[in-house]
C-alpha cells in the first residue's frame, strides 16, 4: 500500500483557523484561561485607543513559560484534548491560544518570563502566506514588543495587532468608537464567565481582572447572596457520569418589587430575563454556556426568574462536548435524563414569586377583586361580585338597577386588556403598577369590607390577617391601619357608638 503525505498548506489552512466562530468576549476568555491555568493572581487587558494602530494586550503574573515550553504553546494542536488534565487546567485542545488569537488579528506575539529568563515568538499571518510555511518568529529584541516594561519577575503578556477582524477598517473616530463599544461588552461578558474567579469563591484562588486599569467586577447571574433570592436544594444535587460528579442547584431571582430598580437592570442583563432564563453550565468554574433549555422546554414568562447552575469537571469534556471555543456544551445521556424529570418542577418556585402575591392566609374567596377561573383548558379572569364592596353596593340598589349593575360589572370584566398586560409585564414588569387609590375611596373600602366580613362571623384576627395580604390594602398597608385604628374599633362594629382609640 502505498502512501501520500498530504500536509495542509499553511498559508490556507491558517486563514481557515480564523473563522472557527470567536468573538472578541470569547477570544479574551481563552486567553484568561491560560492565564488563570498559570495560576495568575492579576490579570490586566491593555489597549492604547490614542496609537495610530490599535492594539490589545492580555499580561498576567502568572507562572510564565520556559522558551520550550513557549514555542509548544504556538505550536497548533500543543495538547490531546483526551489526555488528563490538572482539576486547575481551563484548557481543551492546545488550540485556545492561537485560535483565538487569529481570529481577531494577523499577528500575535507572546512574550514570557520564567526564573529571570525571558522569551518571545510571533505568529505574523503576512509571513506565513509568503512562506506557505508553519514557521514562527523569533525577535532578536524586545524593542519593538507593546508593553515589554510591564512584564513582572514572572508571567507572560500576549500581544495583538493588525486587529483587522476587531476595528474598522477606515480607522476614522466612528470606528475608535466601535473598538471601544466592543472593548466594553467583552468587559461586560468577562464579568459573567469568570465571576466565580472574581469573588473568590471558597476553593478558588481570587483573580483580578483589569481592563485598563479599571477593576472588572463579578457578575453573579444567580444574584445568590440576595436574601430574597430562593435556592433548591440547598445542598447541590449530585449526578454520577463514570467515576466524575456533576452537581444541580436552582435559583430563583428575587420578584422586581423585592429588589431596587438598579439591581434589576443589571440581573437581567442586556438579553433580559427571558433570554436569559435556563441552565448555566461551568467547567471548573467557569462559565461555558448560559440561557439555555437544551431544548428540554421552551422559554416562558413564568419562569423567567430561573436559574439553573450546573458544576462540570473538565474530565468530562468529551461526554459534554465541550467545543474548542469552550462556549458551547451539550448534557450527556444520563444528566440530560435527569433534567428532564426535574425540569416539570424546575420553574415551580418562579410561578410562585408571581402567582403567590396577594395569597391570603385564611381561606377566603371574597376579598380578591379578580378571580381567576380555570375551566379545561383555559383561564380567565372575572370580577369578583361578591367582593364586600361590590356586595355592600349592590344590596343598596333596587332590583331593576341591580341587573343593570350586574351588567356593568360583567363589561369591565370581559374587557380586560389581556394582550397589553401580557407585552407590558413581559417587556418591563417592574414598570407596571396599580392605579393609586385616593384616601377617601381606601377608607370607604376598608371600613365597608370589615363591616360586612365582621356581620358574617369572621374574627378580627383573621380579617387583619386576610387583610395585609390581599390588594388594595397590602400596598397601602400603614394608612388602612390607621383606618382601622381611628374608624373601627370594636364597639362600632358591633353596632354601637363609634369613638377613636
Amino acid at each position: 500500500m502505498r502512501t501520500v503525505k498530504a500536509a495542509p498548506k499553511a498559508s490556507l489552512l491558517i486563514e481557515s483557523m480564523r473563522d472557527v466562530g470567536y468573538s472578541l468576549e470569547t477570544a479574551l476568555a481563552d486567553i484568561i484561561d491560560n492565564s488563570i491555568t498559570a495560576k495568575a493572581s492579576t490579570i490586566e487587558i491593555i489597549t492604547d485607543p490614542g496609537q495610530s494602530e490599535l492594539r490589545i494586550g492580555i499580561l498576567d503574573n502568572g507562572l510564565g513559560m520556559t522558551e520550550d515550553e513557549l514555542f509548544a504553546a504556538m505550536r497548533l494542536g500543543s495538547r490531546n484534548p483526551l489526555e488528563q488534565r490538572s482539576v486547575l487546567d481551563l484548557g481543551r485542545f492546545g488550540l485556545g491560544l492561537k485560535t483565538a488569537s487569529f481570529s481577531q488579528c494577523r499577528k500575535v506575539t507572546v512574550l514570557t518570563r520564567i526564573d529571570g529568563k525571558t522569551s518571545v515568538a510571533v505568529w505574523d499571518l503576512e509571513f506565513v502566506a509568503d512562506t506557505n510555511d508553519w514557521l514562527v518568529q523569533i525577535p532578536d529584541d524586545l524593542v519593538n514588543v507593546p508593553w515589554a516594561d510591564r512584564l513582572g519577575a514572572s508571567g507572560t503578556l500576549v500581544i495583538w495587532e493588525k486587529l483587522d477582524r476587531v476595528v474598522e477598517p477606515d480607522g476614522t473616530e466612528k470606528g475608535l468608537t466601535h473598538f471601544v463599544r466592543r472593548m466594553d461588552e467583552a468587559r461586560e461578558h468577562l464579568e459573567l464567565v469568570f465571576h466565580r474567579f472574581l469573588s473568590g469563591e471558597r476553593s478558588l484562588k481570587k483573580v483580578a481582572i483589569l481592563l485598563n486599569n479599571r477593576a472588572l467586577e463579578p457578575y453573579d447571574p444567580f444574584h445568590s447572596l440576595h436574601p430574597a433570592t430562593t435556592v433548591e436544594p440547598l445542598t447541590p444535587e449530585i449526578i454520577k457520569v463514570g467515576d466524575q460528579e456533576v452537581t444541580i442547584q436552582t435559583f430563583t431571582l428575587p420578584h422586581h418589587r423585592k429588589v431596587t430598580p438598579q439591581e434589576w437592570d443589571r440581573y437581567a442583563g442586556r438579553a433580559g430575563y427571558l433570554k436569559n432564563q435556563g441552565f448555566y453550565v461551568y467547567r471548573q468554574k467557569r462559565l461555558i454556556i448560559h440561557g439555555t433549555w437544551f431544548g428540554l422546554t421552551r422559554q416562558n414568562e413564568l419562569t423567567k426568574l430561573t436559574r439553573v447552575r450546573i458544576d462540570m469537571p473538565n474530565g468530562l469534556d468529551a461526554e459534554w462536548k465541550i467545543d474548542v471555543k469552550k462556549a458551547s456544551a451539550q448534557p450527556p445521556y444520563q444528566v440530560r435524563e435527569r433534567l428532564r424529570r426535574i425540569i416539570e418542577t424546575i420553574g415551580a418556585t418562579s410561578k410562585r414569586v408571581y402567582t403567590s402575591r396577594g395569597r391570603t392566609l385564611v381561606t377566603d374567596s371574597r376579598l380578591p377583586v379578580w378571580n381567576r377561573v380555570q375551566d379545561k383548558n383555559e383561564i380567565f379572569y372575572r370580577i369578583n361580585s361578591d367582593h364586600p364592596v361590590l356586595a355592600d353596593f349592590r344590596d343598596r340598589l333596587t332590583d331593576d338597577l341591580k341587573r343593570d349593575f350586574s351588567k356593568v360589572v360583567e363589561l369591565f370584566g370581559s374587557a380586560l386588556p389581556m394582550d397589553a398586560l401580557f407585552a407590558d409585564l413581559g417587556g418591563a414588569p417592574e414598570k407596571v403598577s396599580g392605579n393609586t387609590m385616593s384616601e377617601d375611596a381606601l377608607g370607604h373600602t376598608v371600613i365597608t369590607t370589615v363591616t360586612r366580613l365582621r356581620e358574617s362571623g369572621i374574627p378580627m384576627d383573621d380579617m387583619i390577617t386576610m387583610l395585609k395580604v390581599t390588594e388594595p390594602f397590602r400596598s397601602n398597608w400603614q394608612l388602612t391601619e390607621e383606618i382601622l385604628i381611628n374608624n373601627l374599633s370594636e364597639e362600632r362594629l358591633n353596632g354601637g357608638q363609634s369613638r377613636k382609640s
